[in-house]
Parts: C-alpha cells; sequence; structure tokens
C-alpha cells in the first residue's frame, strides 16, 4: 500500500481500493515524486531536513496530521535537530535565510496567489540561488498535491 493510500485509510479490498488498483501507475508515479522531492541524491541548497521540516509545516497548516507526522519521521531519520522546531507553523526563525524560506513556503502554502517576483527577489537576496527557488515550489505544489489527493481519497472511502 502507499503512502496516500495509507494516509487516506484505503481499506483493503473495498471498491476504492479497486479503483486504486486501476490507477497503481498514478499512485507509483506519486512515490516516486515523494522521494524525488523530498530524499534526492543532490539536495543542492535544501537539506533532507529542511525539506521534511517544511513538508510537515505544510501539512499542519493543511491541517491533515498523519502527514505531518510522516514528514517528523523523515526528519528523524534525517538527523537534522537545528530545523525541528520549522514543525510548527508558530515557531518564529531568527536566521534570515531560513526566515525568508519559510516565508516563502508559507505563501506557496496558505496564500499562493500573493505570491511575487517580488519574493524571488527577496529569497535571491539572502543566498537561496534560483535552483533552490525551484526545489522549494516543487516541494510546496507536492505536499499541496498530497494533501488534496489524500483528502478526496478520504471523502470517496467514507461513503462507501
Amino acid at each position: 500500500m502507499t503512502l496516500i493510500e495509507t494516509l487516506a485509510s484505503v481499506k483493503p479490498g473495498s471498491a476504492l481500493a479497486e479503483a486504486m488498483e486501476r490507477r497503481a501507475e498514478i499512485l507509483r508515479l506519486s512515490e516516486a515524486a515523494h522521494d524525488a522531492v523530498l530524499l534526492p541524491r543532490d539536495p543542492g541548497g535544501l537539506s533532507h531536513g529542511l525539506r521534511a521540516a517544511l513538508a510537515a509545516r505544510m501539512a499542519r497548516q493543511n491541517n491533515n496530521e498523519a502527514l505531518a507526522r510522516h514528514y517528523d519521521s523523515l526528519l528523524t531519520r534525517a538527523g537534522e535537530p537545528l530545523v525541528a522546531t520549522l514543525v510548527d507553523p508558530d515557531t518564529t526563525v531568527e536566521d534570515l535565510r531560513v526566515a525568508e524560506i519559510v516565508r516563502h513556503v508559507d505563501r506557496l502554502t496558505l496564500a499562493p496567489r500573493e505570491a511575487t517576483r517580488a519574493h524571488i527577489h527577496a529569497l535571491r537576496d539572502v543566498g537561496v540561488t534560483d535552483a533552490d527557488i525551484v526545489r522549494l515550489s516543487e516541494l510546496a505544489a507536492f505536499v499541496s498535491y498530497q494533501v488534496r489527493v489524500i483528502a478526496g481519497l478520504a471523502l470517496i472511502g467514507g461513503k462507501q
């Protein structure tokens, strides 16, 4: 069973599980995207721990505690306690670079339409590379995708 199926509480043998089997390629690609976004061989300037902490934060902002706990476990495995406080959406960050990254991820999670070119320049001003800006956008997009798919499947599964 994939992470999405597990977190959506898809019951084995249910009509939803059967429908999901017909979409196995989508689930396989979702798992591959998870690994590519969260655990890439070359994380660039965004460590695996930072990615996991930001993903947990985004999941919490979307009220998906089960998904947040999944990312908490990735953070624990990454062994980066300095970024662990970021999982709490109420955390205040002192480091200018990390603070700008958190602001950007929060914006993409809570109010993506408000993101502007000026926000990209603010990231660059604190030393975030263009490649890492793209990586942040991929992370935010992927977690948003997971949250929505899990919520949709949970609703469908609940009607069976």
